[in-house]
């Protein structure tokens, strides 16, 4: 990959994460949990669920935050350092992306299959708020996009690793 198209391709990362950031930390800021338990109707049936969906997202703000910030940092540097960005652009797949495909408190699952029918591939295992699930649908948009950009750190980039330590 040319430094011109490592460099953009930080760019837009940092762009999105930041909206992403800045949207996740603007609904935390909001919403409360008894706020959402009282919209929700039973208090027995979804205090845990949000409290793990909301431990969730503040996960995933610390992590595309950090992303960010650092993304940042190497994109303001004198010399641009590919292999910082690569090294960067590998650790986002794995923290944010996956961090929001693969939520830990299991409030929401992606079916991939609902995406050829034009239907959202978010599936909450609970009806939620019509606010959170604006939320998070729309991340979901943008997550989709950086997976898509992505994509080659998820595999090439540790095979390169790898191949790197083995010659070296």
């Amino acid at each position: 990959m040319s430094e011109t198209h490592l460099k953009q391709l930080c760019e837009t990362t940092y762009n999105k994460l930041k909206k992403v950031s800045m949207e996740v930390e603007r609904f935390l800021n909001q919403v409360t949990l008894a706020q959402l338990v009282e919209q929700s109707g039973d208090p027995e049936e979804y205090a845990d669920y949000y409290r793990s969906f909301l431990s969730d997202l503040r996960h995933l703000l610390v992590y595309s935050e950090n992303a960010y910030e650092k993304l940042g940092a190497a994109l303001r540097r004198a010399r641009f350092d590919e292999n910082l960005a690569e090294e960067l652009l590998y650790q986002v797949y794995h923290s944010c992306i996956n961090g929001f495909y693969y939520p830990k408190g299991e409030g929401y699952d992606e079916d991939g299959r609902r995406s050829y029918t034009g239907e959202d591939v978010i599936i909450f295992r609970k009806q939620v708020t019509a606010e959170l699930a604006k939320l998070v649908l729309g991340l979901s948009k943008v997550f989709e996009q950086l997976r898509d950009e992505l994509h080659y750190y998820e595999t090439d980039y540790l095979a390169k690793k790898r191949h790197s330590l083995t010659t070296a």
